[in-house]
């Protein structure tokens, strides 16, 4: 019979998919399940959001839309990019899609040839590399282990970028890690950016809105503006506006690049939606309390895990400043045993946590450290103490 692509042997499942499905699984047969695992904000936007869909409906043409994105979605995400420092850009700058993801796979299409190198620091979001493996470019990985805070160095990067890869994707705050870098951290490798005018940099920043400590969204074309000409931002609803499942996401940049990913738009989905349009631009134009006393909640529950994450001996965990993820370094435990549970990697820690605790997270390995997993503490605040208890335990009861 006929085959599959050869492409698809290089495409992966979500690992982190599988690790919330075990768990809804294991929910849905009567456990008590506490998920620290999927990384959604668990919060809903406003209610002039869901007016205006209403309002769409009642209005809705059923026609095809723009594929690039219509002008009032293109506006209001032009004044939304304005408000963290990335103005003078026009509609012919922006392309829209289908989420963030959407956006990154369009990206890699626009600007990768098989064979061409993409680099990334280490832990990474787990698309990365599967987009890299589905086009099959060749990946190159910086790692930047918990002993330097999960943080890329510039002479890390200046190495890097000396061979010319040709795409640097970068992501502040970071996922797994919710390490966000300060300004004078992205005034260093910026410097270090301009210095290699042959790689293209996405900066890949959908928690921008989700900074902690007072310490700001940064970006390596607020000190350097000559990037750019070769610098393409990305952003989404999903994780600002609570919005995941709406599936809208942004690119902002130089005007050849918003192009290439309009035309592939053409090909691959036409348009986004009427009414999610409408909700979009609802959302980007509307009251922005939810998002702002979102963070702060978020800062709160990051103190919270932070307690427990310190008072875990031989446990070691960067204190995050953004998104709503911790990443522990748990290899102290490899080697232990919890009651019949042999411990031996990060996957049998997480699978014998969610057994023995009802906990669930997703190994490190997930986003290339498999000494670390990944908590993402945006469940119920009346069920955080108790998920943090329990991990707690956990690990007093190693062996």
């Amino acid at each position: 019979m006929p085959q599959l692509a050869r492409r698809m042997g290089r495409a992966k499942p979500s690992a982190i998919m599988a690790v919330a499905e075990k768990a809804k699984a294991l929910k849905a047969a009567g456990r008590d399940i506490i998920s620290f695992s999927i990384g959604v904000p668990n919060f809903l936007p406003g209610p002039h959001v869901y007016a205006a869909v209403r309002e769409a409906l009642d209005k809705d043409s059923g026609q095809y839309g723009s594929n690039r994105g219509s002008d009032a979605l293109l506006d209001a995400f032009l004044k939304h990019a304005e408000a963290v420092g990335l103005g003078g850009y026009a509609r012919k700058n922006v392309s829209t899609g289908i989420g963030a993801k959407h956006v990154l796979y369009n990206l890699a299409e626009a600007l990768l040839d098989e064979g061409d190198t993409i680099a990334y620091a280490v832990p990474y979001w787990t698309t990365y590399a599967d987009i890299a493996d589905i086009c099959n470019a060749k990946r190159l990985e910086l790692p930047c282990p918990a002993s330097q805070n999960y943080k890329l160095t510039p002479a890390q990067l200046d190495a890097a970028l000396a061979t010319k890869p040709k795409i640097f994707v970068f992501n502040n705050p970071n996922n797994p890690t919710g390490m966000a870098y300060t300004q004078a951290e992205i005034e260093a490798l910026a410097a270090v950016v301009v210095k290699h005018p042959d790689t293209w940099i996405i900066c890949d920043d959908i928690y921008n809105r989700m900074v902690f400590d007072g310490i700001g969204y940064h970006n390596f074309m607020h000190s350097q503006p000559s990037l750019r000409d070769r610098t393409v931002f990305v952003d989404s609803l999903s994780k600002t506006y609570g919005m995941p499942g709406w599936r809208v996401g942004f690119m902002l940049g130089p005007e050849t690049v918003a192009q290439a990913v309009t035309v592939l738009n053409s090909n691959h989905i036409t348009n986004i939606p009427e009414v999610i349009t409408a909700a979009a631009v609802a959302a980007l134009t509307g009251p922005q309390d939810i998002p702002a006393r979102k963070c702060a909640e978020f800062q709160a529950k990051r103190d919270q895990v932070m307690a427990v994450m310190d008072a875990i001996p031989g446990l070691v965990c960067p204190k995050p400043e953004g998104a709503f993820y911790v990443f522990p370094d748990v290899s102290f435990a490899f080697g232990k045993r919890h009651g019949d549970l042999a411990i031996g990697n990060d996957v049998e820690l997480c699978n014998a946590l969610l057994e023995a605790k009802g906990v669930a997270c997703v190994p490190g390995s997930a986003f290339g450290a498999p000494r670390a997993l990944r908590i993402s503490y945006t469940c119920p605040t009346a069920q955080l103490p108790e998920g943090l208890r329990r991990f707690q335990e956990f690990f007093a009861e190693l062996q």
